[in-house]
Order: structure tokens, then C-alpha cells, then sequence
């Protein structure tokens, strides 16, 4: 079969290469990968900012849709033919996500990825694909969707209420929908009129451009606003921070925008970091930084 694996951590070290079509064992399927969708995490593993000891090659991407080819013994959850969603966090079926969870029971890294012709997983650790979906639709649940989902329920959303997204990407986008579909209000944040109007489109009531235009900013960001996800090295963690994407969505409309007169960065905690993943993250961000300012100023060439 045809699988997409990285030797290094580099976009360019993706091959493509054959690998034998994995067995499904008892209590597992073997699924046909039939789409896939990418996550800000899948670029930020490539890179190796993220799970950077993780052992190489790997196969990347944890998202995806495919229709079950086999079956192993003692499954009769699912059936050939059907259609269904590997869970990105296998192993996790209910209660508290622990550590262990997070960090090694992952598809795309440490486990291996959906970026090939089949992937074998547990009957236990996949679900069916909503019939309404098509297969890429349906791909892009696992992560964004579930995230978006558990946040709101975890908030104890109800009709009538009223929820605050941040921009526009994956997991901003469901819990709107998933919101709007609760019957709350939603009121969204963005920085630029073209995301503005997809907000709107999507059922938003009320849409903030965070970033006036014209005005002068000193720059500060503060690690412990990200999630411990991501930069484990945050002085003070917990959940539901911001991801890497969304924040360079803001810095962008700053640049873009505004005036960037100077640059802080604070709160990387090495103690909480031993790999010094945060520490890349903020060096990454610094960088990207400049470039939006150098790009907004004519000076990219």
C-alpha cells in the first residue's frame, strides 16, 4: 500500500513508499483511508516542535474518514462496508484524558498516522461517519469538531445562551455551528472584513474586528496564554489557551493593519519544559512576527 512517511523533521523529508497492508488483529478493522484532513498539530510534529523525540520514520496526520475493508475476530460493532472515523485519541472512551493519553495514544504521532491506503485501529476506538458528510466533511471531525463540542458541553451550553468564538479556524468555525445548532447567540471575533463576512454567513450575530486599523502597537505576548498543548513550557497551565494558528491569525491583522513599533515576549518557563518545546514556539513566533511586519512594510524581497 501506499503510505506518506517523514525521515526527518521537514516537509521535505515526506516519501512516498510501499508498505504491506496491515492485518486487522482480534478486535480491530481494517479501514480503507478514503480522506484526510490536516491540523495545525500535524505541521507543528513535522516541524519538531512538537513530541520531538518522537521516533522516526513516522507517518503523519491523525484526521481521517475510510470505509472498513476487514474485520479481525470478535468485532460486530462494525461491518464491511461501513463507513467510519478513527478516533485521534485511541484508548480514550470515557472519563478524565490523562497524560499518558495524550501523549502516547495518538494517531499521527507517536502512533502511526492516516496518511496511507489503510490504517488498522480498534472497533472500540472508531466511530460512524455521519451519513449527511461526505468523506472529507467527515474527516475533519476528530480533532476540531470534538474539541469545539467538548468545550461548549463542558461550559454547560443551553439554548439562549450567548458564546464568544475566537477567529476562524477549525475548532472557532464548529462551535459556531454547534452553538448556533444549541440555539445560543454567537458573537465572533475576527481580523479581517473577508472572515468577517463567512462569520456572518455561518449564523454569527454579531462580529468584532479586534484590530483597529491605523493605530500604533507595542507587541507583547505572553506564552501563558497558549495551550500547555502545545508549550508545555507555560508558567501557569491550563486548558483551552489559545493554538499556534490562532494567534498568528492576530498578529497578522497587526501587521497587516496596524504599526508594529516593538516587540515583548514573556513567561517561558524552562522548568516546566525539559524538551524546550515552548522555547522553539517563541522563537517561531518572534520570527513570523517580522516577517508579517516586513511584509506589510514592502521590505519581504
Amino acid at each position: 500500500m501506499r503510505t506518506l512517511e517523514a525521515t526527518a523533521f521537514s516537509l521535505d523529508a515526506l516519501k512516498l513508499v510501499e508498505r504491506p497492508v496491515p492485518q486487522p488483529r482480534r478486535g480491530e478493522i481494517l479501514v480503507r483511508v478514503k480522506a484526510a484532513s490536516l491540523n495545525y498539530r500535524d505541521l507543528a510534529v513535522l516541524s519538531g516542535s512538537y513530541l520531538p523525540d518522537l521516533a522516526l520514520p513516522y507517518v503523519p496526520a491523525s484526521d481521517a474518514c475510510g470505509r472498513v475493508e476487514a474485520v479481525g475476530e470478535d468485532v460486530t460493532r462494525f461491518a464491511v462496508g461501513d463507513r467510519v472515523i478513527p478516533c485521534y485519541i485511541q484508548g480514550w472512551r470515557d472519563g478524565a484524558l490523562t497524560a499518558e493519553q495524550r501523549f502516547n495514544n495518538t494517531l499521527g504521532g507517536p502512533l502511526p498516522g492516516v496518511l496511507q491506503d489503510y490504517v488498522a485501529v480498534p472497533a472500540e476506538d472508531a466511530v460512524a461517519a455521519p451519513p449527511q458528510m461526505s468523506d472529507a466533511e467527515a474527516s475533519t471531525l476528530p480533532i476540531a469538531a470534538l474539541t469545539a463540542w467538548s468545550c461548549l458541553m463542558a461550559g454547560g451550553l443551553k439554548s439562549g445562551d450567548s458564546v464568544l468564538v475566537q477567529g476562524t479556524g477549525g475548532v472557532a468555525l464548529f462551535a459556531l455551528q454547534l452553538a448556533k445548532s444549541a440555539g445560543a447567540r454567537v458573537v465572533a471575533l475576527t481580523s479581517s472584513e473577508k472572515k468577517a463576512e463567512l462569520l456572518r454567513r455561518l449564523g454569527a450575530e454579531a462580529v468584532i474586528n479586534r484590530v483597529p486599523a491605523g493605530k500604533r502597537y507595542y507587541l507583547t505576548i505572553d506564552i501563558d496564554g497558549f495551550d500547555p498543548s502545545i508549550a508545555p513550557g507555560t508558567g501557569t497551565p491550563s486548558h483551552g489557551g489559545f493554538l499556534y494558528y490562532e494567534v498568528l491569525e492576530i498578529l497578522q491583522g497587526l501587521a497587516t493593519r496596524g504599526d508594529i513599533v516593538g516587540i515583548d515576549l514573556v513567561e517561558v518557563a524552562p522548568d516546566y519544559d525539559h524538551a524546550g518545546t515552548t522555547a522553539f514556539l517563541a522563537a517561531q513566533l518572534l520570527m513570523n512576527v517580522l516577517g508579517f511586519v516586513f511584509h506589510a512594510q514592502g521590505l519581504s524581497d
